[in-house]
């Protein structure tokens, strides 16, 4: 598991994949977010404006991440 540490909270699921490299692009995160393809504390999340905050965690191909606040 790979932890992304962000400094505030809430932020917004889509910017967090983009933001730590997971897609290529914000336009790519919103398309996997809303193809069903992105879980989040284990539940297809298709909302591209999620709130994400310390301790929540984030599954994309197999990848797991879990969200640390600095």
């Amino acid at each position: 598991m790979t932890h992304i540490k962000i400094n505030k909270e809430p932020v917004e699921l889509f910017k967090i994949l983009k933001f730590e490299g997971v897609v290529a692009s914000g336009g790519e995160a919103k398309a996997v977010i809303a193809d069903g393809q992105v879980k989040v504390n284990g539940a297809v999340e298709t909302q591209k404006r999620k709130k994400i905050v310390d301790g929540d965690n984030i599954e994309f191909m197999e990848q797991e991440y879990q969200i640390v606040l600095e």
